[in-house]
């Protein structure tokens, strides 16, 4: 992923004339792959994210989230500022993306969801490894109250995965996760047991520079559960993660992150009273003083081409900032 050089310098002229040290934007992403997976067709594989990381490198200046949010407020951010986040606490976000981080010397932050650690696995992920592995032509999903889903080719199963996950996810937890043990014992599979970090994975990445931030416990949507829950799932996260690391954490990313819907002003006066310093949301556009620094907002990185990921950086320092409560 390279530009020509007056390309190049043009990206950073309009990124300085855009962001003045007034912007900042923070990329999100969620597992980095060994090699593109049709039924994870939004995921970068690691070509991709070595790509997207070396641009960074060169054209924008890549700072730890924490330390991003704090000059963002104090009025000493640099021009192009740019931080790299990935949610819920994969692997490979050790395994694959660590090595491409450290070769660019990028600073990055880890929102790691604590109850899958060490052999967990999201309830989102338990539909997509069911799906992916079963033997069955067809799913029956009728005693479920989940429709029929042929399954025989790769299409299929893409598309049965994206409507059972849309199905399921606004669902009381409890009864989210009836629907999911419904789903894996239709799909007659033993699911693997390696998706998400090991304590000591999360030790790697913190000796390799990345900062480790807290996602909850169990990933749930916080306003489909009560207070009392929410306030444990976001305090008890942090706890596990200070255990493992014996250091501070200092960050936070809300579950699924839309403000309003996933999460509301209640929740992010328990995150401030957790202990965190800031905390990101997947609100869409740059962030700027008027975000506060508990509701950052981000961008997702989809694009393939150099072209068009400078352009969308670009683009995204000039749109309105999101002013959240």
């Amino acid at each position: 992923m390279q530009l020509p050089p007056p390309m190049g310098m043009a990206i950073r002229m309009l990124g300085d004339m855009l962001s003045a040290g007034r912007q900042l934007l923070v990329l999100t992403y969620h597992r980095v792959l060994e090699q593109p997976d049709p039924l994870l067709p939004e995921e970068v594989d690691v070509g991709r994210f070595d790509s997207q990381v070396r641009f960074l490198a060169e054209h924008f200046r890549l700072l730890p989230l924490s330390e991003a949010v704090a000059r963002l407020h104090s009025r000493s951010l640099p021009a192009r500022a740019v931080c790299i986040t990935m949610d819920d606490g994969y692997a490979n976000n050790c395994e694959v993306a660590l090595p491409v981080l450290r070769r660019y010397e990028a600073p990055a932050t880890c929102f790691v969801a604590s109850g899958f650690i060490d052999s967990g696995l999201m309830w989102n992920d338990r539909v997509i490894e069911a799906v992916r592995l079963t033997p069955h032509p067809c799913l029956e999903l009728e005693s479920a109250q989940l429709g029929r889903h042929p399954v025989g080719s790769v299409q299929q199963r893409g598309a049965a995965i994206n409507a059972l996950l849309e199905a399921i996810k606004y669902l009381e937890p409890e009864a989210r996760l009836a629907r999911v043990e419904q789903i894996v014992a239709a799909c007659g599979v033993t699911l693997p047991r390696n998706l998400m970090m090991s304590s000591e994975q999360i030790r790697a990445l913190d000796r390799g520079g990345v900062e480790i931030g807290g996602h909850t416990v169990t990933h749930p949507i916080l306003t489909r559960i009560d207070d009392a829950r929410a306030r444990e799932e976001i305090a008890e996260g942090r706890e596990r993660l200070v255990d493992i690391l014996r250091a501070p954490v200092r960050t936070f990313a809300y579950p699924n992150g839309r403000p309003g819907r996933d999460y509301a002003a209640r929740h992010v006066s328990m995150v401030r009273g957790a202990g965190f310093e800031a905390a990101v949301s997947t609100a869409w556009g740059p962030a700027r003083a008027s975000s506060g620094a508990f509701q950052v907002p981000r961008i997702a990185p989809w694009d393939r081409s150099a072209a068009a990921f400078g352009l969308r950086l670009i683009r995204s320092y000039a749109q309105r900032g999101v002013a959240v409560a």
